[in-house]
């Protein structure tokens, strides 16, 4: 394709630059709109210069695309729902050996997690919960968020639902899912595990140290309330709650309640009968009246108890210090029947909520497993995943609405206008005169060329972003290997998909994960973290070139 017209180049290069400078830096000075309004504004722009046509506007938006994104989201939302992400965070902890085994597990269960769910949303709900167990164990939080990023980044490769790149890949190359899983998995595996290496060894020092010591005890794990919780709607990282209590009534409430020594002496100690405190609201009364009784030491109290011996009911009286009444409490009668009736019916309603929440939440994980299956029989991707939301959707038995909210329909409009930008950027010739010039030494049929191609699919992706990059170049590519064979270009496609991933890593700007790590733990409360731009570009650069290349080798040999 020649270059179009002079006024067409120069008017789709300034809509096709405030798109990639809107995407890139979504907060720039002079128009802090966005990404989401910048990919419409460079639409719009696109479609008021003549650059393209309203027609061909609507016709460049990739309707399967879209629909595989809203389907996977509204199956994440279930998921998260249904506690998966909980149970995946309390397997980093689970009989954890050390700061390297927690790290290690951190990138398996990351990677794994980004296959299935997406990056975004593995980063969305596991950076909070990684950010309070380092914190716990006094541990850097650099390392274990650099691992969270990029091992994320790595596993998303794996599968066409693994991130938005991949999704476009497997529309755009009709490459099914068994295919795209057995060509990237191994690559995937060999990746992870050569980050996890390159993360123990660049951060081998400061994962030996061991924790801080105060007075010879080491520092216990912190207890988090429910209104220290923010971020987002669900967290794996909710910690059991401890009621305070004064110092001195501690002994009163972790032990078994019995009387002092002095009042068992007492005649009395036969007519009184006690009961263990089955609730806290009796335990908090009792704090509250072994409180105030602390406040008068030297106070004598003259109690009256009804000697149940005596027939006639007559009452005894007895002289007890406040010492010794901080020893004793006194129960009320036993539960009438009525009461016990009610706590029954309280336990069978409970016994059914919680069967009823088993049940769905089995549901929701077989529906889940039924869409993968059918992902790897090769059905259609779209609508197997807009008819497992759907099938989510109604057996919830509510309204949709409050579900359907959680859906980030900007990034569906971000993806719309996105398509006609680069659509209409693709009309001006210039993406496939560049090519030309570049696609005689980026063969795959050769090392160098393999090589070359790389090269340009990793700078592409941390300059214009990888979705737009394999926009840019998926079909030129697919059409040069197609020329060797049909092998070569579903081979094109993986190079492609594997790439494009992985550079994500090499940057803190070059993955839409790397940015909800930042930005998740910098807002963190009472465990925020600042991971900087230079931080992860020391560590990204290394581990995004050592990975990309034994991948590639991998990818190839498929």
């Amino acid at each position: 394709m020649a270059l179009a017209g002079t006024s067409k180049v120069v008017l789709g290069c300034i809509a096709f630059g405030i798109f990639w400078v809107m995407a890139v830096f979504p907060s720039v000075p002079f128009m802090p709109v966005g990404r989401t309004a910048g990919s419409l504004l460079g639409a719009m722009l696109m479609v008021l210069f003549r650059v393209i046509s309203p027609e061909d506007a609507y016709a460049a938006i990739d309707l399967p695309i879209v629909g595989l994104l809203f389907g996977t989201m509204v199956v994440s939302i279930f998921l998260e729902r249904a506690d998966m992400f909980k149970y995946l965070g309390n397997l980093l902890s689970w009989k954890s050996r050390g700061s390297k085994d927690l790290l290690f597990r951190v990138c398996i269960v990351s990677a794994f997690a980004s296959a299935l769910f997406t990056n975004d949303t593995t980063c969305v709900v596991l950076t909070e919960f990684i950010l309070k167990i380092a914190r716990q164990n006094n541990l850097p939080p650099q390392p274990f968020l650099l691992a969270l990023a990029t091992s994320s980044n790595i596993g998303s490769a794996a599968t066409p639902i693994g991130n938005p790149q991949n999704l476009v890949i497997a529309v755009e190359s009709g490459i099914s899912f068994g295919q795209f899983l057995l060509g990237i998995f191994p690559a995937m595996m060999v990746g992870v595990l050569t980050n996890a290496a390159i993360l123990l060894l660049y951060f081998w020092k400061y994962l030996s140290v061991e924790k801080d010591q105060e007075g010879g005890q080491a520092t216990g794990p912190e207890v988090v309330a429910d209104d220290e919780v923010t971020s987002h709607r669900f967290t794996p990282a909710r910690m059991s709650h401890v009621s305070s209590m004064h110092p001195d009534d501690e002994d009163c409430i972790s032990e078994p309640i019995m009387r002092s020594n002095s009042v068992r002496s007492n005649s009395v100690n036969d007519n009184l009968r006690s009961r263990s405190v089955n609730s806290e609201a009796d335990i908090q009364l009792a704090i509250k009246s072994l409180r105030a009784s602390s406040m008068s030491h030297e106070m004598v109290e003259v109690s009256t108890v009804p000697d149940m011996r005596d027939i006639g009911g007559s009452s005894r009286k007895f002289t007890r210090t406040a010492s010794q009444q901080r020893n004793v409490i006194i129960e009320d009668l036993p539960p009438s029947p009525e009461s016990n009736g009610e706590e029954k019916e309280k336990e069978a309603e409970v016994a059914e909520k919680r069967w009823k929440v088993l049940v769905w939440k089995t549901a929701v994980y077989l529906i889940t497993l039924g869409m993968l299956i059918a992902l790897l029989m090769g059905l259609n991707m779209s609508w197997t995943a807009i008819t497992a939301a759907l099938v989510l959707l109604a057996l919830d038995f509510t309204d949709a609405q409050a579900c359907l909210e959680k859906v980030s329909y900007s990034l569906l409009i971000f993806f719309c206008g996105m398509f006609i930008t680069v659509d209409g950027f693709n009309k001006t010739g210039i993406p496939n005169t560049l090519w030309e010039l570049v696609e005689p030494y980026s063969r795959i049929d050769s090392a160098k060329g393999v090589a070359l191609l790389a090269v340009v699919i990793l700078v592409l992706s941390n300059v214009a972003s990888n979705v737009p990059t394999v926009l840019l170049l998926g079909t030129r590519v697919a059409a040069s290997a197609a020329v060797i064979s049909h092998d070569s270009e579903r081979k094109a496609w993986l190079i492609l998909a594997w790439v494009s991933t992985v550079a994500g890593n090499l940057t803190l700007l070059g993955s839409a994960a790397n940015l909800i790590v930042c930005e998740q733990a910098r807002r963190a409360q009472f465990f925020g973290y600042n991971l900087t731009f230079w931080s992860h570009l020391r560590f990204g650069v290394p581990s995004t070139i050592v990975v990309t290349a034994i991948g590639l080798l991998i990818v190839i040999s498929y």
